[in-house]
């Protein structure tokens, strides 16, 4: 004999004598409940587009890194990491495009050596108990594959050698009326340099972007 607790007229929980649970619902209940999960579906798949739950993916060949393709769901710390970032990139040389006719090449590699600073301080800063969380310890070491393979690489082949030919130059006195740019034309490998130095420079500039869409969401 089934035990049955009545509540109003649309809505009854049947216990049977199995201990099963039974729920009926009917008239306006029924539809009530209907809008509901539409609702929250809806509202589901919005915030799996536009809010916390959006997934960001990441393809790493954009900057040079690989082929892999991350994809993760960034929180709000993930994107005041990726803002800091991107602020930095969009007000240095780092990340804007370079144009050897008119920028400097020494100063280009002090923007670079500048960003490296900034960015090791602000992976500092972030707390551990943040980059134990696996979507934003991504976003922390493509950050640090940036400077060790996207940056690093290049400093170490060229910016020694280039700085000391560039400033036994400039100590010349047949070059006193030379413009920067004109001196770093004359170095032997010049060319070289240069391509190289250019693809790094889209690399970061792709980077920039990607930390820019994972602010903005879009």
């Amino acid at each position: 004999m089934a035990n049955t607790e009545s509540l109003p007229d649309h809505f009854r929980l049947i216990l049977d004598q199995g201990l099963s649970l039974t729920i009926e619902a009917s008239g306006p209940l029924v539809l009530t409940l209907i809008i509901f999960v539409i609702l929250a579906i809806g509202l589901r798949l919005i915030l799996s587009v536009w809010g916390p739950w959006r997934s960001f993916e990441i393809d790493e060949a954009e900057f040079g890194l690989g082929d892999q393709k991350v994809k993760i769901r960034p929180n709000e710390i993930d994107r005041q990491i990726a803002y800091k970032i991107w602020v930095e990139l969009s007000t240095r040389k780092v990340g804007l495009e370079i144009d050897l006719d008119n920028d400097v090449i020494s100063e280009i590699y002090d923007s670079w050596y500048s960003f490296f600073s900034v960015t090791r301080e602000l992976i500092k800063d972030v707390p551990v108990s943040k980059f134990r969380r696996k979507d934003t310890e991504r976003i922390i070491s493509l950050s640090i594959d940036v400077l060790n393979s996207g940056i690093r690489p290049h400093l170490t082949k060229w910016q020694a050698r280039f700085r000391r030919w560039y400033d036994f130059q400039l100590a010349k006195d047949e070059n006193a009326d030379l413009h920067p740019q004109d001196i770093q034309k004359k170095f032997p490998d010049h060319e070289e340099l240069k391509k190289d130095i250019m693809a790094v420079n889209k690399n970061l500039i792709g980077y920039r972007k990607k930390m820019h869409q994972l602010v903005s969401g879009i």
